[in-house]
């Protein structure tokens, strides 16, 4: 039977004004983050709807205008008057922090929209916001502005349908962007897509005509399959229980990997910090797998202590739970704090587990076997560390002989530069500040750990250096608080190589030194590009980006528009030189890019038929003295073979070009430049080439390609001295994210990278070959 679901479960705890004061008290920040988070928040309610049994479907839309449309088919908002605040229920729940259905227990018995902010909090922070619900045969609408009504809740149609639809605009005056990213919300729409089998999210990007729906029946189970992408060594398996007033829902496969992929939910919030669900089930696990080992090992494996870590490993796991009233750990809801939930997820997992291992063997000796290996690695490792400090110990120094250290005991002023090469690490040792500033020469590339345990990563000489200069150790040693230097700072080539010594050490950070990157301790040094030198004077430039600015600024001088003053100028040539990038970028994919060009400049053109299309561009071509030779028009596209002053070239035009990133964002570029509106003789390009040829006369511009090509000088000048310098610091902005990019790039599998570079390789920007 439905419950009753009206006015009185509205709970109200008041005051919303300090939600546009403090805005990242509410939603974390008001930058990417933060604006994406409205939209969660919206559809949170919805997925609530849902785990309540009364809503199947979500439609999520992103207009062209800068809003975001959510709906659902759930039982409406309640219309009727509030019992103390004497307003529709609807219209208090939109302005009146804390209050919403989360707070009765009737009305949800579990909520991820916990504390009840979520659609005031939105209201509060979008400059309109229309609320559209449908309800008890009416439609009713209502309109706000940054949270204040401004119109009443109004009846506007009759309907047979039920469901809430919420319209908001991010008000620009709070956010430092207001331009959603796709990319990002899909990940989040993936995710509650696979922990609600039932409910189906319909998902449309109106600025380009992009659709997806998001319908996982398979549910947890499918989720750690597509979350794999190595060899399975264990099938996967998923378990589902309610335990008194918890819903407890766990899926896992092992593969054969060395890294533990666990993600873990709560009322389908991400819980990236983890809480005491996860631990009740990796003691769990730990236990049930011990236990079978101590009862089916052979007497020699019987001896090998294994531990939580070593069960883990290779372990792709999600343990989803329905809490009825979790305590987080912040707003941001990163970690469960509910104690009682520990000891029910353990139970469940283990119980569940061991029955498992009793009805599949196969998979039980796998997983068995998996453990005992990783733990033998674990042991091995123990004895390579324990070698390595018997080696310092007998040392003259305990610090490797090629490390130049610093004078500095003082950590937090202390800084280590990792070098590629005995060349540059010579230049780096001469240039530096021997006060502070440490080099370490790396020979070499050093091992690629995502391909190997850490036995075998401390038998690496460059490595076993590092972690020694460190002096924090690694693995279960690990200690942050002996850490010598608290800026570590990688320092390569600017080209393959060097991008390859970079990604290297990055994986070996991320995966064996991660702490050290979440504080904050690993950065890049950006050693310029570009040396630009006209008689004395002498400029360091960071990459193309900084070069085309500096060459307009330069090249500017003596150059005057009528009616155009020198600072809009500079603005409108900047965006003139992103637009030439574009395009450069786009020639790599695409013949004949004057019409490419052509059809970003009639934008217009990308909603006539192709036929249409191809008389226009027949037009073009025809006009810039250009030989049709043969074409080919249909409902997918139009295919133009021409005669260019290239020679031969094909032109095609369809769905994927008009879809393609580079090619919006050059839309989105040249829409910029027309809107300032100058009126130019000439080819706005061509005035940027002139201004650039300009600043070119007398100079010597040369592009680095290697450190080594810097004498010491000119290295401290430009990459160490900390006045000039620019280092960019290291962080962990999505650790799944950033540990699926390892494994693909750096991992065992060569099927998913060989895609990957197949579809991406028109792409590149510095080829270096």
């Amino acid at each position: 039977m439905e419950k009753h679901y009206d006015a009185g479960n509205i709970k109200v705890l008041k005051g919303l004004e300090a939600v546009r004061k403090r805005p990242g008290m509410y939603i974390g920040d008001t930058n990417v983050g933060g604006l994406h988070h409205l939209i969660y928040e919206v559809v949170d309610n919805s997925i609530d709807e849902a785990m309540a049994g009364y809503c199947d479907t979500i439609d999520v839309e992103l207009t062209s205008d800068g809003s975001a449309i959510i709906s659902d088919n759930g039982r409406g908002i309640p219309v009727d008057m509030h019992p103390t605040e004497k307003l529709p229920a609807a219209t208090v729940v939109l302005t009146v922090l804390h209050a919403g259905g989360k707070f009765d227990k009737d009305s949800y018995k579990v909520s991820g929209g916990l504390h009840g902010v979520g659609v005031s909090v939105v209201n509060a922070l979008s400059k309109k916001l229309v609320l559209t619900i449908k309800k008890d045969g009416n439609t009713y609408r209502q309109e706000f502005e940054k949270g204040i009504p401004t119109s009443n809740l109004e009846v506007i149609k009759t309907t047979n349908r039920t469901g809430t639809t919420i319209e908001f605009y991010p008000d620009d005056e709070i956010f430092e962007t207001v331009e959603f990213q796709r990319e990002i919300l899909e990940k989040r729409f993936r995710e509650i897509a696979y922990l609600n089998p039932k409910v189906r999210i319909n998902f449309k990007d109106n600025r380009d005509g992009y659709k997806e729906v998001f319908h996982f029946e398979g549910g947890l189970d499918q989720f750690v399959n597509d979350l794999n992408n190595k060899e399975v060594v264990a099938k996967s398996v998923s378990f589902s229980e309610k335990v008194d007033d918890l819903e407890i829902d766990f899926a896992l496969l092992y593969n054969s990997g060395y890294t533990e992929n666990l993600l873990s939910f709560v009322n389908n919030i991400k819980t990236p910090e983890g809480g005491t669900h996860e631990a009740g089930f990796r003691a769990g696990l730990t236990r049930a797998i011990t236990s079978y080992i101590n009862e089916n090992a052979n007497a020699r494996e019987k001896d090998i202590k294994v531990t939580g870590d070593d069960v883990r490993e290779g372990l792709i796991a999600v343990v989803s739970v329905k809490v009825p009233e979790p305590q987080f750990e912040g707003q941001t809801k990163g970690k469960l704090g509910s104690s009682y939930v520990r000891p029910l997820v353990q139970k469940m997992a283990y119980d569940n587990l061991v029955k498992y291992f009793e009805e599949n063997p196969n998979e039980a000796k796998a997983i068995m076997g998996k453990a005992l290996m990783a733990a033998r690695g674990r042991e091995a490792a123990k004895k390579a560390r324990d070698l390595t400090r018997k080696k310092d110990n007998f040392s003259i120094g305990t610090l490797p002989g090629k490390l130049a250290d610093c004078q500095s005991k003082d950590p937090e002023i202390s800084e280590i530069y990792l070098v590629e090469g005995d060349s540059a690490g010579g230049s780096a040792k001469q240039g530096r500040d021997r006060v502070f500033q440490a080099i370490l020469p790396l020979r070499g590339k050093i091992l690629n750990v995502e391909k190997a345990r850490l036995d075998r990563i401390l038998s690496s000489e460059e490595i076993k250096n590092m972690i020694t200069a460190f002096g924090c150790g690694v693995g279960p040693e690990f200690d942050i608080e002996k850490l010598r230097y608290h800026k570590i700072i990688i320092m390569t080539d600017a080209d393959v190589d060097g991008s390859h010594i970079q990604t290297l050490l990055l994986t070996f950070f991320f995966r064996f030194l991660k702490p050290m990157v979440e504080a904050g301790h690993v950065y890049l040094a950006q050693p310029p590009l570009f040396r630009y030198k006209k008689g004395k004077k002498e400029i360091y430039l960071k990459d193309e980006k900084a070069l085309n600015e500096f060459l307009i600024e330069t090249g500017i001088d003596g150059v005057s528009f009528e009616g155009i003053g020198n600072k809009d100028l500079i603005s409108f040539l900047k965006l003139v030189a992103r637009y030439r990038t574009l395009l450069t970028q786009l020639r790599k994919r695409y013949s004949v890019i004057s019409a490419i060009r052509y059809m970003i400049e009639n934008e217009d053109l990308a909603g006539y038929e192709y036929s249409e299309i191809f008389e226009k561009i027949k037009e073009f071509l025809l006009s810039k003295n250009y030989n049709i030779l043969n074409h080919y028009v249909n409902s997918s596209g139009v295919t133009i073979y021409v005669q260019t002053e290239n020679g031969l070239e094909e032109l095609v035009i369809n769905d994927k070009l008009f879809e393609n990133y580079i090619f919006e964002e050059a839309l989105y570029v040249f829409n910029q430049i027309r809107s300032r509106d100058l009126k130019f003789d000439k080819d706005f390009i061509e005035i940027l080439n002139d201004i650039e040829s300009n600043a070119k006369k007398g100079a010597y511009i040369q592009r680095y390609k290697g450190l080594g090509e810097m004498n010491p000088e000119q290295l401290w000048e430009t990459t160490m001295n900390p006045e000039n310098r620019t280092l960019q610091r290291i962080k962990i902005e999505d650790a799944q994210s950033a540990s699926e990019t390892f494994n693909l790039f750096m991992g065992d599998e060569v099927e998913p990278r060989r895609n990957y570079i197949q579809d991406h390789a028109k792409d590149v920007k510095n080829l270096d070959i």
